[in-house]
Formats: C-alpha cells, sequence, structure tokens
C-alpha cells in the first residue's frame, strides 16, 4: 500500500469505515470477455471503504500525484467503450459494470457486505491540475460518483491532530506538525 493510500485509509477509518487495501477483483474468464479484453491482469481496488450504519461500500480510486500536475479533468471526461487510460472505472462503462458486478457477489460470498449494500465508486485526489477541482467534483457527481479533494485530504488530516493517540503513522505526523500552532 502507498503511503499516500495508508493516510486516506487512516482518515477513513476516524470517519467510521472498515477499509480495505489493494484489494483484487477475481473476474472470470467470460467476465474478462464481457469488458471486451480476453486477457486482463485482475483489476486491483486500491481502498475498499464500507460504512455498517449506511451500508454503503466506497469503492476508491487513490491518486497523490503530489510531485506531478495532478488529477486532470480530461482524462476523467476521457470514454471508451473499452477499458485504457488510468481511470478505467470511470471512464469505462462497460468495464465498470462487469467489475462491480463481480466485486459485489466476491463481498457478499465472503460475508463483507450484504446484497443491499450501495456500491459507490469515489475518487481521492492529493492534488488537482491547476484551477480543475470544481470543474472535476461537477463531472464526478453527474456520474453519481463520489470526489474527495485535496481540501478534504487536508481538512481530514488536521483532524488527525485533534484526537487521542492512535499509533498509525498518519496521526503521529499530523500531531507532529499541527500540534503547538
Amino acid at each position: 500500500m502507498q503511503h499516500f493510500e495508508s493516510i486516506v485509509h487512516a482518515v477513513l477509518e476516524f470517519e467510521g469505515y472498515w477499509v480495505r487495501s489493494s484489494y483484487k477483483v477475481e473476474l472470470t474468464k467470460a467476465e474478462k470477455v464481457l469488458t471486451g479484453k480476453h486477457s486482463i491482469p485482475r483489476p486491483e481496488i486500491d481502498l475498499l471503504a464500507y460504512h455498517v450504519g449506511e451500508n454503503k461500500l466506497l469503492v476508491l480510486d487513490v491518486k497523490s500525484y503530489l510531485d506531478s500536475l495532478g488529477v486532470r479533468l480530461k482524462d476523467l471526461e476521457e470514454r471508451h467503450d473499452l477499458a485504457q487510460g488510468r481511470y478505467k472505472l470511470f471512464t469505462s462503462r462497460r468495464y465498470r459494470k462487469v467489475v462491480f458486478a463481480r466485486l459485489k457477489k466476491q463481498l457478499v460470498e465472503d460475508g463483507a457486505i450484504n446484497g443491499k449494500t450501495k456500491m459507490v465508486l469515489g475518487l481521492v485526489a492529493g492534488k488537482v491540475y491547476q484551477n480543475e477541482v470544481e470543474k472535476i467534483g461537477k463531472l464526478l457527481k453527474k456520474e453519481r460518483c463520489e470526489f474527495y479533494s485535496p481540501e478534504w485530504v487536508r481538512e481530514k488530516v488536521q483532524s488527525l491532530a485533534t484526537r487521542g493517540y492512535e499509533n498509525n503513522a498518519a496521526s503521529i505526523t499530523a500531531k507532529i506538525l499541527l500540534n503547538g500552532k
């Protein structure tokens, strides 16, 4: 698990979610054919975050992009029949439908969720290109996806500094940087 993902993991746990990292979706051969690509690697979900009270599962793509240009609107606006690019679950409805169906079946069989659990695709961004935060938020809302902006990440990390002691890197780092300010 990447360090940025581990920070988001900690934040979501403090928000009341049960979180799993780097979750592999085991597509069958037939499901791979349905995606339009007969041989693809197993899709890996950065973070799954389940909120018991809401019976909601966040299926999260987590991108730090801290030393790059950031998440770009144009990449999320692309639409493909076959999965391609960085944001396959966002840009290919066909791919998302197949992956989400298998993911739900897999998690129900494992007893992690129930058949009525609402699954929502989301993007967590550590950095967004120029002034595109609002546009990305609107696009993802229109697509019925959730967007967690760099500002959301900052606010949630800052809130870790005010909580009681937790023995995890995100909480300790927040306390080191923010306590005393």
